[in-house]
């Protein structure tokens, strides 16, 4: 039997990073069986997160049989993690860089996909009637320099240029009374966007996909992708197999080198790590400055992003290590808890005994990717959401749904999400560049 060929440590992958994941207390992990025989289906998808899982909903919907193949859980990787922000974004680049490599029309059409991505979560959760602890008035940066603020105020006519939004601005001397005391210089708001529990959003999908009677396996690893002779694939577990005409790959950055190869060097996990705190009283709150339930996060290259969730914890987050094992991970929470205690010095007594991290994925191109992959007919993938996995990678699980039924897809798929990931420099050893990348922000952040 193959085994994945992953580029972190084994420990990145395994059940340590979410042992103390607050969001595990909140949901049950259901009963879900393991594949131990041979079976076959019209389509299947490698992975039961927010695309994978929003594929085989649609697909199932639509009458197709559907098989979800999950090396552990549903959920368990980053959609069972995240911070729960959905939100516009899922690329890295910037509007000006997409632009001069696709055009301003695409990097346009782009700005769509991005307004569309974060409706059709919100509709969808509608429509199945999902309770995911939904909060916050759109989204709010903030500042952590005064020159970052100004920056701020240039971007409001581009803001409502691109997506047909308006900006509030909040100036220095309004965040206290907004509620957002924290040592900022200012912030902008956006009227899109909410805040959820992502554990409970990922668990309403699988339970919704089960009740539309697709199939879905835990514990059930895809270590080999055989091509048949005649058409279609097959694809092995430890313990069994699944033979379709079609499948989707949807494992963003918990993906393997080997499965299928052509994923080799194409996509690059990052870690981020999160902590939640004991409830906050009102008191405690006040004393802060931070009454508000707002999803935020701050301007710098390497980011926090944080929010009052209604139980009145507060999530923060921020990038991770460069490697994973006991000590980095050690070294990483206290970073953390250390920029927590900076940003709020009210809340230095109050314990944070929630902590875990998980993957980002990025491509070079710091663009998401939907679409098939070459060389193999009926073989589609979608990843790489760089931290914006909430709602691009519940709408790429839509686009995909459509483009396996080869069906042009009614919602807005540009081409930078059409355009095929280029490999990353180095191979298998690509986490190198991440260190050199890290120092130069950390610079620019200063």
């Amino acid at each position: 039997m193959a085994t994945l060929d992953r580029i972190w440590e084994d420990e990145a992958y395994g059940s340590s990073p979410i042992e103390n994941c607050w969001w595990a207390e909140t949901v049950e992990l259901g009963t879900w069986p393991t594949l131990k025989s041979d079976v076959t289906a019209d389509v299947a998808i490698i992975g039961g997160g927010f695309t994978g899982l929003s594929a085989a909903l649609h697909l199932a919907e639509a009458g197709i049989d559907v098989v979800v193949l999950e090396a552990q859980h549903p959920y368990w990787g980053a959609s069972g993690r995240n911070g729960g922000f959905c939100c516009l974004g899922g690329a890295k680049a910037s509007h000006g860089k997409i632009s001069r490599k696709f055009g301003e029309d695409e990097a346009r059409h782009f700005c769509r996909a991005e307004k569309a991505a974060v409706e059709f979560v919100d509709d969808l959760i509608g429509r199945l009637d999902l309770d995911v602890d939904r909060h916050s008035d759109g989204e709010t940066l903030l500042a952590h320099r005064p020159r970052d603020f100004e920056k701020m105020k240039a971007g409001v006519e581009l803001t409502r240029e691109l997506y047909g939004l308006d900006t509030q601005l909040i100036p220095p001397e309004g965040l206290a009374q907004a509620g957002l005391n924290g040592g900022f210089h200012g912030a902008a708001t956006v009227r899109i966007g909410f805040a959820l529990n992502p554990r409970k959003y990922a668990a309403g999908l699988a339970q919704a996909v089960a009740h539309a009677t697709a199939r879905i396996y835990a514990q059930s690893a895809v270590t080999e992708i055989e091509r048949l002779n005649g058409s279609g694939y097959r694809l092995r577990t430890e313990s069994g197999s699944v033979t379709a005409q079609k499948f989707i790959l949807a494992t963003n950055g918990y993906s393997s080198d080997n499965v299928p190869k052509w994923m080799s060097g194409r996509y690059l996990p990052t870690q981020s790590s999160i902590l939640v705190t004991r409830p906050i009283s009102p008191d405690e709150q006040r004393e802060q400055g931070w009454t508000s339930t707002q999803m935020c996060y701050d301007t710098r290259h390497l980011l926090h992003y944080f929010r009052m969730m209604p139980n009145g914890r507060m999530l923060f987050g921020m990038r991770g290590g460069l490697s994973h094992n006991a000590q980095s991970e050690a070294n990483i929470r206290k970073k953390i808890r250390s920029d927590f205690e900076a940003m709020f010095p009210a809340w230095s007594h109050v314990d944070t005994p929630y902590y875990w991290s998980g993957f980002v994925c990025l491509t070079r191109d710091l663009v998401p990717y939907a679409g098939p992959i070459p060389d193999m007919p009926g073989a589609f993938a979608g990843f790489a959401y760089h931290g914006n996995g909430v709602s691009m990678g519940s709408y790429t699980g839509r686009l995909l749904a459509d483009l396996v039924r080869d069906i042009e897809p009614d919602l807005p798929h540009p081409a930078p999400m059409r355009h095929t990931p280029k490999r990353f420099p180095l191979g298998r050893f690509r986490r190198l560049l991440m260190k050199p990348a890290y120092l130069k922000y950390a610079w620019l952040d200063r």
